[in-house]
């Protein structure tokens, strides 16, 4: 039944490829060159029948007939290049027949969504170091019976498993240690490792193979804007586990650990890298409505879709405040941490101002005694004048000395004389206040009990 449904399909497919093209359809004919990269950019091409069935075709950029459409999927290498190196591999792969506007669309930076040539393109390629992990870029382009995507990297469920069984599907066993062998024998069935039950428990959503097949250009637009949401989600929520992770660690460590976290800059590299990710929402915030304002006239849109956009933005906002929590978590984190290192650098002042302290008094003494007062005034030892010579040089210097600290203390000693006057102020006109009441208060009673007004 599936053999003969393929090969139905497939039939269609050859007779599809010897259609003439048509003249209002600009994608059609096979493209005659020979990539320049080979290797670094991966090519996807699928083709749907409307109907839950795709198959993979040739990369000949063909539209769609009737219920059939189309989908052509690439992936730049996820590594530090120019823009201008990206924009080359893909006139390689789209130029013919795609123009020079087309590719330009959808390989810039920044948040777009207008119509180019008849064909709706949107992006949310965020600038950055393309081998970020949070650097993302997705554009498309949609037309009625085909669609167009540009990645930066795998996107995550992005395709669709042919096997058609998830590992979810039956309840699996956890890897046991090694110490009891023979567990695993036991229990049999689907035996999922540690690594990727972490990696499950840090998805929102299920596996490739639990994906629906789109029926429609429509339902396909959606599930390429909900990969894009959930792999946006699968990154917060890796940050958010990373987050609490390091929060343990510093509750547990000592110096040394917090040490090493301000001298790695981990929190400031953190922080950084969730403002990319902020920016990648706000471009999406600004994008996705404009596409759901601009299908929602198309009849080749169904309203269904038009909600399922509906709840992704939503998401999308949610996620954005999630985001915007985690944010205030690694300020106030980060903020813990300087408060933590100006404390152990107020110690280190006190140890040395200690030590000032008690190093204070012998440098005195070594330098009183260490004065040499020869030819200075009134140092004549062998004169009975001046026997006294010493004396008063010493006399002088605790002058000078008095009147320094009396030049420190100054602004204190007037503050507290202020503070003085204004309570003494304060007192005598409460005192004078209660005089004048109780005087009042005593001839009011030999008036009869009235107060003159």
């Amino acid at each position: 039944m599936d053999l003969g449904r393929e090969r139905s399909i497939g039939d269609g497919d050859s007779e599809e490829m010897d259609r003439e093209p048509s003249g209002d359809t600009p994608l059609m004919g096979a493209p005659f060159y020979q990539s320049r990269f080979p290797g670094m950019v991966r090519q996807k091409a699928y083709i749907f029948d409307g109907f839950g069935n795709y198959f993979n075709k040739e990369w000949d950029l063909a539209e769609g007939r009737g219920n059939e459409f189309c989908w052509y999927h690439v992936e730049l290498p996820k590594s530090n290049q120019k823009l201008s190196l990206s924009a080359q591999c893909l006139i390689d792969v789209l130029c013919p027949p795609l123009k020079l506007q087309d590719i330009l669309a959808l390989v810039s930076n920044g948040p777009y969504c207008t119509h180019v040539d008849g064909a709706l393109v949107f992006r949310v390629n965020s600038p950055g170091p393309p081998s970020s992990d949070f650097t993302f870029r997705l554009a498309a382009r949609v037309t009625e019976n085909s669609v167009i995507t540009v990645s930066l990297g795998r996107v995550p469920r992005l395709g669709f498993s042919p096997i058609g069984q998830s590992l979810l599907s039956e309840i699996p066993s956890v890897e046991s240690p090694p110490s009891h062998e023979g567990e695993q024998k036991e229990h049999g069935g689907i035996v999922i490792k540690e690594h990727v039950l972490e990696f499950l428990l840090t998805m929102n959503h299920s596996e490739e193979a639990d994906n629906p097949v789109p029926r429609s250009v429509s339902n396909l637009v959606v599930h390429i804007i909900d990969t894009h949401i959930d792999h946006l989600q699968d990154v917060v929520t890796k940050l958010e586990i990373e987050l609490d992770s390091v929060e343990i660690e510093l509750d547990k460590g000592g110096y040394t650990l917090k040490k090493q976290m301000l001298d790695d800059r981990r929190f400031p590299k953190m922080h950084l890298n969730l403002q990319r990710l902020l920016q990648v929402i706000a471009y999406g915030e600004q994008v996705f409505p404009r596409v759901k304002e601009k299908c929602s006239p198309k009849r080749w849109f169904s309203i269904e879709d038009i909600n399922s956009l509906e709840e992704l933005i939503g998401q999308l906002r949610r996620l954005k405040e999630n985001a915007g929590f985690i944010a205030n978590r690694i300020t106030a984190i980060q903020a813990s941490l300087d408060s933590w290192q100006s404390e152990q650098i107020n110690r280190k002042l006190y140890y040395l101002s200690f030590l000032s302290i008690v190093f204070l008094p012998l440098s005195v003494i070594t330098g009183v005694f260490g004065m040499n007062v020869g030819g200075v005034p009134w140092t004549g030892q062998k004169d009975p004048e001046l026997q006294d010579g010493f004396r008063n040089v010493m006399f002088l210097c605790l002058v000078m000395l008095i009147l320094l600290l009396l030049c420190f203390l100054f602004p204190s000693l007037y503050v507290r004389l202020a503070a003085w006057r204004r309570r003494w102020a304060t007192r005598r006109s409460w005192s004078f206040n209660r005089k004048s009441f109780l005087y009042r208060t005593h001839g009011g009673e030999e008036r009869g009990g009235y107060l003159r007004i």
